[in-house]
């Protein structure tokens, strides 16, 4: 069985990852899928690129090379209109330490405060990248888009589902089951497509 390495150690991601991509026709009995904290000796990769796509191949190919198995990769965050596409890359340190979901969901919603509903458009992008231990890429991108809450909502997710309410949605990705969110989300779109390269590449 071929091994394909996430690469995250985000438990969260690696749930909703392993669930969109048997969803999508990759299941168990395809690909043996694990999660980068099985190779704890490994280290994170710096994510220099100034792209979600070139953060996305830069993890891909450190962990393919590392480990000498395929690997996925995706790089996603929050774009809000007003403030000219950030978050961005920045959306999982904004509040200036990695990961604290809260803190930069408190800042944001700062920074918010003024801008009243018309104007609260944003959108989840993920580049999702699968490389293999030659040096073949392929990189492909989902997005979803809505409008920004000016409180929390929900308690499903992480990062900023509580605030983004979808287009055509009355609840945030937050309140919606994960099954209802993978069908829909940024990151459901790009591994949706990314699984049958990942298909096509494994053989």
């Amino acid at each position: 069985m071929k091994r394909l390495i996430l690469a995250t150690r985000n438990t969260h991601k690696v749930t909703e990852l392993r669930a969109i991509l048997a969803d999508a026709g990759l299941g168990a009995e395809d690909v043996e899928l694990v999660g980068a904290d099985a190779y704890p000796e490994i280290p994170d990769v710096k994510e220099t690129g100034v792209t979600f796509a070139e953060n996305a191949l830069l993890k891909a190919h450190a962990l393919a090379r590392a480990t000498g198995h395929p690997a996925v990769a995706d790089d996603s965050g929050l774009c809000v209109d007003v403030l000219g596409g950030a978050p961005g890359i920045f959306s999982a340190r904004w509040a200036g330490r990695h990961g604290d979901d809260k803190a930069n969901l408190d800042l944001l919603l700062a920074q918010l405060a003024d801008i009243t509903g018309e104007h609260r458009g944003a959108h989840f992008a993920c580049a999702a990248a699968l490389a293999l231990p030659d040096g073949t890429e392929r990189v492909v991108e989902g997005r979803l888009t809505g409008t920004l809450r000016h409180t929390p909502a929900g308690t499903g997710g992480f990062g900023y589902d509580p605030v983004l309410q979808p287009e055509g949605e009355t609840r945030t990705c937050a309140e919606l089951t994960p099954e209802e969110k993978n069908a829909i989300s940024h990151r459901g779109k790009a591994f949706r497509a990314l699984a049958p390269l990942v298909r096509e590449l494994l053989g």
